[in-house]
C-alpha cells in the first residue's frame, strides 16, 4: 500500500494505476434512504453568502459593472496570491485571483480579445503585457489565423459562420479532478514522467514531439498546482486524509483548470 490514507478502503487495481473508476466501484455504498439527512446551511455559510451578495451589489453599481480587473498579471496556475472572501468564515478556499470578483486576463488565447474585453469595462491592458503579446509571444489566435484558408477568412469576416477556433481559444477542459484527492499531485507527476519515458524514441516524429511537449507541460502544470495550494496553506502532494480535505483537493484541481 503506497499511502496510509488508503488503509480504510478496499483494495483494487486503482492502487497500482491511476484508475478512479475502479476505486469508486470497489468502495461506493448505495444510499437508499430519503432526504432526512440534509440540514440547513450553517450560520457561517449564511453570513459568508451575505457578504457575497454585498459584493455583487457593489459590482453592479461600479463603473462598467465590473468590480476590478487585474490588467497586469498574466493568469497562470500559480500567478496570483491566495484570495479570500472572508478567511475566517471559509472552510473550502480558493479564488481565481487574489480578491473576490477581480477578473484575470488570459492573453495566451489572444491579446486582442483581452484588450476588447478590458475596453468594454473602461480598462486598458498593461502596456508591457500588450507589447509582449503583440510583438514577442505568439498567441493561440495568431496560430489559428496563420492556418485559416482565404475561404475561411472570408466566411469569418462576413459573419457567415461563427464558433471558429479563434473565438474559443481556451477550449473546454473536462478533467477528472478527483485524481488530485485520491492520489495526490506527486504520484500524478510520477505517472506523467513514466509516460514521458515511454515516449523516449530514437526517431522523433511529429506526433512524438507533440506528445512529449504536451506531457512536459502537464508535469509543469501539476507542479504549479502544488505551488498554488501552498499559498493557501495546503500540501496537496499526497492524497487527502479526510472528506473535507478531499473536497478541498478536488476544488483546487477544478479551480486552476478554469
Amino acid at each position: 500500500m503506497k499511502f496510509e490514507q488508503w488503509k480504510s478502503f478496499k483494495k483494487g487495481s486503482w492502487q497500482d494505476e491511476i484508475n478512479v473508476r475502479d476505486f469508486i466501484q470497489n468502495n461506493y455504498k448505495p444510499y437508499e434512504g430519503d432526504d432526512s439527512f440534509l440540514s440547513d446551511a450553517t450560520t457561517k455559510t449564511k453570513k459568508l453568502w451575505e457578504e457575497v451578495l454585498v459584493l455583487y451589489e457593489k459590482e453592479r453599481n461600479s463603473k462598467g459593472s465590473v468590480l476590478d480587473i487585474d490588467t497586469k498579471t498574466v493568469s497562470t496556475v500559480s500567478a496570483h496570491e491566495a484570495g479570500y472572501i472572508n478567511k475566517e468564515l471559509e472552510d473550502i478556499v480558493g479564488l481565481q485571483t487574489d480578491e473576490p470578483l477581480k477578473r484575470a486576463i488570459m492573453p495566451f488565447g489572444g491579446i486582442r480579445i483581452v484588450e476588447a474585453s478590458c475596453e468594454a469595462y473602461d480598462r486598458k491592458v498593461d502596456p508591457e503585457v500588450a507589447e509582449v503579446f503583440h510583438k514577442i509571444r505568439k498567441t493561440h489566435n495568431d496560430g489559428v489565423f496563420n492556418v485559416y484558408t482565404p475561404d475561411v477568412r472570408a466566411a469569418r469576416s462576413s459573419h457567415l459562420i461563427t464558433g471558429l477556433p479563434d473565438g474559443y481559444g481556451r477550449g473546454r477542459i473536462i478533467g477528472d479532478y478527483r485524481r488530485v484527492a485520491l492520489y495526490g499531485v506527486d504520484l500524478l507527476i510520477e505517472e506523467k514522467k513514466k509516460d514521458l519515458d515511454i515516449l523516449n524514441f530514437d526517431e522523433l516524429t511529429e506526433n512524438i514531439i507533440r506528445d512529449r511537449e504536451e506531457t512536459t507541460e502537464q508535469i509543469k502544470a501539476l507542479n504549479e498546482l502544488k505551488i498554488m495550494a501552498l499559498k493557501y496553506g495546503f500540501d496537496i502532494s499526497k492524497p487527502a486524509e479526510t472528506a473535507k480535505e478531499a473536497v478541498q483537493w478536488l476544488y483546487f484541481g477544478y479551480l486552476r483548470s478554469n
